[in-house]
C-alpha cells in the first residue's frame, strides 16, 4: 500500500491554549489525535501524555504477536494509566482529561481506535462516511431517536463526553477494522473541525484538493472562517496502491 499523509494544528480563533495534539508516524504505520479537557494546562497536558504513550507503545510492541485490536486497545489502556498517574501528582490537573482516534496500517489492513468525539472519516469517491462513533450524550439520543442530526448540532450538551481517557472506570476500548480501497482517502480530526463544518464540507473539500497537505490547510482554514470556536486538528492519508505494496510518503 502507499499512502501520502499531512496533519495540521491550529489554537482556532476564540481558545489562547491549543489544547489538541497530533502524531503521523515517519513512515506511515499510524496517525494520532487527541482533543484535551481540563482547563489550559490540563488538557494540553491530557492530550501530550496519550498522543506519547499511545506512540511508545506502538512503537514498542509493534513487531509483537499482538494481535492489532489487542495492541490498540493496551495503548490506549496504557495511556489512561498514564493520565492518572500524572493526575494523581498533580492535583491541579485532577479533572483532566483527552479523547483520542488512532489509525494503524499492520499486516496489510487498517485498525482505527476511539475515545471520545475525535472521529475518523472515510471518503470514497464523493461520499463521505464517518466510521467512529462519537461517544457524547447526543450520539446515544440521535442513536434511539431522540434527537435528529440538526438538533443534536446545536444542542447544549453536545460537548458532553461519555468516555473519555483519564478515567479510573475505564475497561473498554472500542476498536474496529477498517475497509479500505486504493484512492480512498481517510480524515482523522477533533471537533474542532466537525463543530465548524458539516461533512458535506468537508468532503468538498478532501475530494477536490489532491495534496493532503493542502487539503488539511484548506479544512483548517475553511474551520477558522466560520468561527474557529475551538482547536481544529486535521490529518488525511490517502491511499493510493494495492495494499500488498507497503510504502509511505508526506505530501
Amino acid at each position: 500500500m502507499k499512502c501520502f499523509f499531512a496533519g495540521l494544528t491550529d489554537p482556532g480563533l476564540v481558545r489562547s491554549v491549543n489544547q489538541d495534539a497530533y502524531y503521523l508516524h515517519p513512515e506511515g504505520r499510524y496517525f494520532i489525535v487527541a482533543d484535551g479537557m481540563g482547563g489550559h494546562a490540563g488538557g494540553q497536558e491530557a492530550s501530550n501524555i496519550a498522543t506519547k504513550a499511545i506512540q511508545a507503545y506502538l512503537n514498542e510492541h509493534w513487531d509483537s504477536p499482538e494481535t492489532s485490536p489487542a495492541l490498540l486497545e493496551q495503548a490506549f489502556l496504557e495511556a489512561n494509566r498514564e493520565i492518572l498517574t500524572d493526575q494523581n501528582s498533580h492535583p491541579e490537573r485532577s479533572d483532566m482529561g483527552t479523547t483520542a482516534v488512532v489509525l494503524i496500517f499492520r499486516n496489510g489492513q487498517p485498525w482505527c481506535a476511539h475515545i471520545g468525539d475525535s472521529r475518523l472519516y472515510r471518503l470514497r469517491g464523493s461520499k463521505l462516511e464517518q466510521i467512529t462513533e462519537d461517544h457524547t450524550w447526543v450520539a446515544r439520543a440521535m442513536k434511539v431517536g431522540d434527537l435528529t442530526l440538526d438538533q443534536a448540532r446545536v444542542h447544549p450538551w453536545r460537548h458532553i463526553l461519555s468516555k473519555c481517557l483519564g478515567r479510573e472506570d475505564l475497561r473498554y476500548i472500542d476498536v474496529q477494522e477498517v475497509d479500505i480501497q486504493p484512492s480512498d482517502r481517510l480524515l482523522l480530526c477533533s471537533d474542532g473541525l466537525t463543530e465548524e463544518l458539516s461533512d458535506h464540507l468537508i468532503a468538498s473539500h478532501v475530494k477536490s484538493i489532491r495534496s493532503c497537505e493542502k487539503a488539511a490547510s484548506a479544512l483548517v482554514t475553511a474551520a477558522r472562517d466560520k468561527g474557529g470556536r475551538d482547536n481544529i486538528t486535521v490529518v488525511i492519508a490517502a491511499v493510493t496502491a494495492p495494499q500488498n505494496q507497503v510504502d509511505a510518503a508526506q505530501g
